[in-house]
């Protein structure tokens, strides 16, 4: 299977704050980001895998600063590395306010997504290639989280992973 490039599925998207999104203190929910979030990364998912795909975990996602209602959300997500089935994805979320001009990074998470076949299983993926250095940190440090995850699922459930073998 011939490996694509970074930059072939990277993916960005923008939307604006609007009332209906916000909480009592006129911030955007995070539960609201947390969707945009999850849906940005799917885009670049898809577009790498050119499958269906579903989300199989969310890591590290921290809130730095708020997005207001009025700002421009923009996300932005990139392929990160590809392990057979799964792949992990990157996204940054930036809000900019129109009358100041001013940006803010509000927050970054990495996903996992699963592609899928027609009947639903999970299918092969093809591997991302990494160019730049900053892709190819990233790539190395998606590595390292994986390897962290499943250390600590082995360590949440022994037996389950005896399971599978």
């Amino acid at each position: 299977m011939q490996g694509k490039p970074v930059s072939e599925s990277a993916s960005e998207c923008a939307e604006l704050a609007l009332p209906t999104d916000a909480n009592p203190l006129g911030h955007v929910l995070g539960g609201k980001v947390m969707h945009l979030v999850d849906m940005a990364g799917a885009m670049a998912a898809m577009r790498h895998a050119r499958k269906p795909v579903v989300t199989a975990a969310v890591d590290s996602l921290r809130f730095l600063h708020p997005a207001r209602i009025g700002d421009l959300i923009s996300l932005r997500s990139s392929v990160n590395r590809v392990f057979h089935t799964s792949m992990e994805v990157g996204v940054t979320v930036e809000t900019e306010n129109f009358m100041t001009g001013a940006r803010l990074h509000t927050c970054s998470a990495y996903l996992t997504f699963v592609a899928l076949d027609e009947t639903g299983k999970p299918v092969a993926i093809p591997p991302v290639i990494p160019e730049t250095e900053t892709e190819k940190r990233r790539h190395r440090e998606a590595g390292e989280r994986r390897e962290a995850r499943l250390a600590m699922r082995r360590r949440e459930s022994p037996d389950a992973e005896t399971r599978r073998r």
